[in-house]
Parts: C-alpha cells; sequence; structure tokens
C-alpha cells in the first residue's frame, strides 16, 4: 500500500490511514520515530514489523520488500510528509513491484504540491512538477534556462536554507516580474503563502529566516505578444478586486493570465482610474441646467 501522509495537521489524514497502518505485515518509513508518533496520533499502534526506508538504502530495502509482498505480506509505504514516491523514496519499490506483477494499492491523503499549486493564486489548467532543481551549477543553469521557456505553471521544492538564493536564480532567469508565490508550513500552525514577482519574493526571503517546509509556484511564460487592450486588462483586475482579491494580486494573477507584464496591467489599471475621475470631475463641473 501507498500510503499518503498528512503534511502537517494529522487531522488531515485519510480515514484509513490508520487501520493501514495499524494492520500491516510490514511498515516501510522514511523516518520510524514519524511513524510511530503519527500512529500515535490517529489512536493506533503498529502491529507489524517497522522499518527504515530511506533514499541512502532505497535499491536494497526495494529488493526485499517486494520479496515479501511476494511471500503474501501487507507492506505499507509511508514518507515524513506527503506522498511516497513523489520527491520521497517510495518508486523503487513501487516500480519493482508492478514490474513483478503485484498488487500496488493506494491509501491517498494531502499533498503540498497541489496544494501550494491551489492557493498559489496562478493558473492551475496546466502545470508541471519540478520537484528540487539540480545542485551542480552547469545543470542547474541549463535547466533554469528550460524553465525560462516553460509555458505551464512550475511546482518547485526547496529547502528553506536555500529558497532566497533559488528566488534569487529564478528571477534572473525567469524575470523580476514573472509572477510566483512562496508557500510555507501548509496546513500547520505558522502557515503563510507570499503572492509577488519573483524579484518581491527574493527580496522578502533574503529579509528574513525562511523556517519550515517550502514549496515555490511560478507562473508559466508568456506566450508571446498578445494584443489585449488596457481596458480589458483593467477590468480583468476590476473583477478579481470585486471578488475580495486584494489589488496586488489581483494584477499577479491577471499579468499570468494574459502573458503580460506586471507593469502592463498595472498601468492599465492606474490609467483607468484616472479616466474614471476625470469623468466624474468633468460631470461635477458641467454646465448649469444639464
Amino acid at each position: 500500500m501507498v500510503c499518503g501522509v498528512p503534511i502537517g495537521d494529522p487531522r488531515d489524514a485519510s480515514g484509513r490511514l490508520g487501520p493501514a497502518l495499524a494492520g500491516a505485515d510490514i511498515v516501510a518509513a522514511e523516518d520510524t520515530r514519524r511513524a510511530r508518533r503519527l500512529a500515535a496520533a490517529l489512536g493506533v499502534t503498529i502491529g507489524g514489523r517497522l522499518i527504515s526506508y530511506r533514499d541512502l538504502d532505497e535499491a536494497k530495502r526495494a529488493e526485499r520488500l517486494v520479496a515479501d509482498i511476494a511471500g503474501g505480506a501487507t507492506v505499507a509505504l509511508v514518507t515524513d510528509a506527503g506522498m511516497p514516491g513523489v520527491s520521497d523514496p517510495g518508486y523503487r519499490v513501487v516500480s519493482a513491484a508492478a514490474a513483478a506483477g503485484l498488487p500496488v494499492t493506494l491509501v491517498p491523503g494531502p499533498s503540498a504540491v497541489t496544494g501550494a499549486l491551489a492557493v498559489s493564486g496562478l493558473p492551475t489548467d496546466r502545470w508541471t512538477f519540478e520537484g528540487f532543481l539540480p545542485r551542480r551549477a552547469g545543470a542547474r543553469r541549463g535547466r533554469l534556462a528550460e524553465l525560462a521557456r516553460e509555458p505551464r505553471t512550475m511546482v518547485i521544492l526547496e529547502s528553506p536554507k536555500r529558497v532566497a538564493v533559488t528566488l534569487g536564480e529564478l528571477a534572473s532567469a525567469l524575470g523580476e516580474d514573472r509572477p510566483g508565490a512562496v508557500c510555507r508550513e501548509l496546513t500547520k500552525t505558522h502557515e503563510e503563502i507570499v503572492r509577488d514577482g519573483l524579484g518581491g519574493l527574493r527580496d522578502w526571503a533574503a529579509a528574513r529566516e525562511v523556517l519550515g517546509e517550502v514549496t515555490l509556484v511560478v507562473a508559466g511564460a508568456p506566450k508571446g505578444p498578445v494584443a489585449v487592450e488596457p481596458d480589458e486588462l483593467a477590468d480583468a483586475v476590476a473583477e478579481r478586486v470585486e471578488a475580495g482579491e486584494e489589488r496586488r494580486q489581483a494584477i499577479l494573477a491577471v499579468a499570468a493570465e494574459y502573458g503580460v507584464r506586471r507593469g502592463t496591467v498595472y498601468d492599465a489599471v492606474v490609467a483607468a482610474r484616472g479616466a474614471a475621475r476625470s469623468g466624474v470631475t468633468q460631470g461635477h463641473h458641467g454646465p448649469a441646467g444639464e
């Protein structure tokens, strides 16, 4: 069983997770101590054998676990947070089990990836999960160059210690005004979501100590020059503001939606407000008797 676990709040766990942990013959966990704490929070005790299943020993463990499954054992695979195999250990054992024709079932759970995407305020009709960017300088530069042309919204994971550096690199490669969001500690006590252009997010991160789990969401590349009337941009922002969205975030969202620079949308909003004030002024000072 591939078991999704809460990304913060234990109350988000599937109703099937507790029984799965209690009833499995083997629970393979990225961190056995966290697995025990999770089981306790769910009001169950892990009844089977609890083993460590980490990146460092995944290949060796996967072979053994597949043999256990082939022998009739029920294995529950869990990670520290979220879904096993998604930037966490799990892929190798699932792949090996599937290749051997063994059943692989799912206990679904929360996801920082789709959660961050949903609250980012950026387009969600097409998106790509990038995980962690390459660490080696050459590979990293090459990947950033590719992402500069990626038209879909991007979800990127990063360590809190490196988030300011990564946002700076993204701003340099993709543009200071490219809309983005930093989603920190989702579902936890200190949850924080910051939306801005990449340059603004870089400055935000550089000015503080960023703590906790971080997921970055970045708008895709503009589709190219699009003939959009300023009034249309201003109206789109006005609709979002009337619906309760903050003006700054509305401008960022409209820029991403239409594939134009944030400054272009801002100028359209300023021009529309100026025209509205001018109209009111002219009406107020119209000739008497009109």
